[in-house]
């Protein structure tokens, strides 16, 4: 069982290599341009996807492989006491929007994960984030679901399964 979790792990990464290099290419430049110009990250997801919200942010302002400047980014999943505020107040919908049009900026970049591409809370953060004037990354599985037409770079891992997408 081990041995078929690793090939196919390998096969997505591959697919994903292949298929994605260009959106991974145009992430990238959207991140560079709004850090820059002393933008800020912000990032969003749910379950899984808020987990690795966290780490990405984290590793941005940490030290990923090497000693740098801290670099600005937060991820929306990490303040308890704003995201269960807002969501009691506003539903769970507008957990990451609520948050966004509090702290985005135009020329920020939004990192929206959703493994399906379909979490409602996730495309309305990416909706509000382009109203102001932020550019969208979206993190997604096959297809990119509602969340592609949000987005000004996709990256969609070609596959199903949502370990495999994470």
């Amino acid at each position: 069982m081990f041995r078929e979790v690793f090939d196919e792990h390998a096969r997505i990464f591959t697919a994903t290599l292949e298929s994605q290099m260009p959106s991974l290419e145009q992430a990238g430049h959207l991140a560079e341009a709004c850090l820059r110009s002393g933008g800020k990250i912000l990032i969003f997801g749910n379950g899984g996807s808020a987990a690795d919200a966290q780490h990405f942010a984290a590793e941005l302002v940490g030290r990923f492989e090497m000693d740098r400047d801290a670099l600005p980014a937060v991820a929306l999943t990490v303040n308890t006491s704003t995201l269960t505020a807002v969501t009691n107040d506003y539903g769970f919908d507008r957990g990451f929007s609520r948050q966004v049009e509090g702290l985005a900026r135009a020329g920020d970049v939004a990192i929206a994960i959703s493994t399906s591409g379909n979490s409602a809370n996730v495309i309305l953060a990416a909706e509000a984030a382009q109203k102001l004037g932020c550019k969208v990354i979206g993190m997604t599985g096959d297809g990119g679901g509602g969340l592609a037409q949000h987005c000004d770079a996709l990256i969609a891992v070609p596959a199903k399964t949502v370990a495999r997408i994470q």
